[in-house]
């Protein structure tokens, strides 16, 4: 990058700060007065800042319509769905994205299990809020007071006895949720279904969706899908990264975000790169349609 656009470009930040005056931007560039108010003069002729009456500099209104138009193009499920594909071939396993929509919590993609027991759900169907793991992280991510209204107009049915039973222990969980930033359905939908979660965040790190990885208890047991945790949340760590237009950290490995190695120089069970399956073989040829988790 030259050196003039890489100051121009460092003003930006600056500005984000509060407003500046000209001395104040040459003195954190360490220029001239001359040199700052040319890039400042440039910044200001294409709307990206404003000289105010006092004469200092904040960002333009061009900035925020440029970062709201972007926003609005941005496809989440475009950037994320090469990473479901490639998790799912990498853990054999139903893989889900979901977003929060006028007040529902809906299924936005799906790459669907290799094993002959599969679950029923598709794009665009409404989640279980109560339970679903992709609910609790987008929920838990709200305000504390919409999540409090949230919780407090939602029904709690009892799909099993695992069911969360009220609005009280549904704040409690989204607690823990917002904490540890995953959460989980263990047989709370069906009892046969498990699932684990994690967040999809933009670049002011509010939860923009979620992904998740589900299975029957007949193809892999709840522990062993919460062993493949590390790997859903580097996976949702990758999405974030490409949605939110960070670099990643480290770079990759042949450009995949869930190189399936290893986590603290451990492997991460439940399913290797080279496509074999995760511990525990489907129990019948035939397709059973269950509930989503």
């Amino acid at each position: 990058m030259s050196q003039t656009v890489d100051r121009a470009l460092s003003i930006l930040p600056l500005l984000a700060e509060g407003p500046a005056d000209l001395g104040g931007v040459a003195e954190r560039l360490d220029v001239h007065k001359s040199t700052a108010l040319r890039l400042l003069r440039t910044l200001a002729e294409h709307g990206l800042v404003y000289r105010q009456e006092d004469g200092r500099y904040r960002l333009g209104s061009r900035l925020f319509a440029l970062a709201a138009q972007a926003v609005e193009h941005l496809d989440v499920r475009g950037i994320a769905h090469p990473h479901l594909v490639r998790l799912g071939e990498t853990c054999g396993h139903t893989v889900h994205l979901a977003v929060h929509e006028e007040g529902e919590v809906v299924y936005l993609d799906k790459v669907d299990s290799r094993y002959p027991v599969r679950m029923y759900s598709r794009v665009g169907k409404t989640v279980p809020m109560t339970v679903a793991a992709v609910a609790k992280l987008i929920l838990a991510d709200l305000p504390e007071p919409e999540r409090r209204a949230v919780a407090e107009r939602l029904d709690y049915p009892r799909y099993t006895p695992r069911s969360t039973p009220d609005a009280a222990a549904y704040l409690k969980e989204l607690a823990r949720v917002r904490e540890q930033g995953w959460a989980t359905d263990l047989g709370g939908h069906e009892e046969s279904i498990n699932c684990v979660a994690a967040p999809v965040r933009g670049a002011d790190g509010r939860v923009v969706a979620a992904l998740s990885v589900s299975a029957p208890n007949v193809v892999v047991s709840a522990d062993d899908l919460l062993s493949l945790l590390p790997l859903v949340r580097r996976t949702a760590d990758a999405v974030s990264r490409e949605y939110a237009g960070t670099p990643e950290p480290g770079g990759t490995v042949s450009g995949s975000p869930v190189p399936g190695g290893t986590v603290s120089g451990s492997p991460v069970p439940g399913g290797t790169v080279s496509g074999s399956p995760v511990p525990g073989a489907p129990v019948a040829a035939s397709e059973t349609p269950n509930k989503e988790a």
